[in-house]
């Protein structure tokens, strides 16, 4: 594990492992232990990222760093304040298609300022996310998107923006899923 990863993983514990947060720790634990297995999706020199982005993906839901209520959001400006590296803000910021969400809250603007990674590392990461249920468990991504839906109410901005960018999420699974496929099938 390299000291990006184990500091990602530390810091999200320190955030996130209490009883009160238990049912988030063990999604994102989950979704720590999912990025591992499709670290072969992304180029060697972003593995680590990868991981480390899943760790902390979800810190902005810690009671002390919410502000704007876009975790997404919170937990990016919680990691620029701290030094972390800027892609790896963004990855955090942009998580999930969390620019529709901002665009439901009001917030798009702000989370403009961070950089949004487009390519084989985020679609990494969504799919990462969307294949961990919320407490911990393996699901499809149709049942992660049901799950979310479910969960929040119709008038909810997380619902609007889960029904907007299922698409969108739909597409970044199947990349990633793609190549996950491609990388495990025997040389011709």
């Amino acid at each position: 594990m390299s000291d990006l990863t184990a500091n990602a993983k530390d810091l999200a514990a320190g955030l996130l492992d209490f009883p009160q947060m238990a049912r988030r720790w063990a999604h994102v634990q989950g979704v720590g232990e999912r990025a591992t297995e499709l670290t072969s999706t992304v180029v060697p020199a972003d593995r680590d990222l990868l991981v480390a982005a899943a760790w902390l993906h979800d810190v902005g839901y810690a009671p002390d760093l919410v502000d704007t209520g876009l975790h997404s959001l919170d937990g990016a400006r919680y990691l620029r304040r701290n030094g972390y590296p800027l892609r790896l803000v963004g990855l955090v910021a942009h998580h999930t298609c969390a620019r529709i969400e901002a665009a439901e809250r009001g917030l798009a603007d702000q989370l403009a300022v961070f950089p949004l990674e487009e390519g084989p590392l985020m679609d990494a990461l969504v799919t990462a996310d969307l294949t961990v249920g919320p407490q911990g468990q393996r699901l499809e991504v149709a049942e992660r998107i049901e799950e979310i839906l479910h969960r929040y109410p119709p008038q909810s901005p997380v619902h609007r923006a889960i029904q907007r960018a299922e698409p969108l999420l739909k597409a970044h699974a199947r990349r990633t899923l793609g190549r996950l496929d491609a990388d495990e099938q025997p040389p011709p």
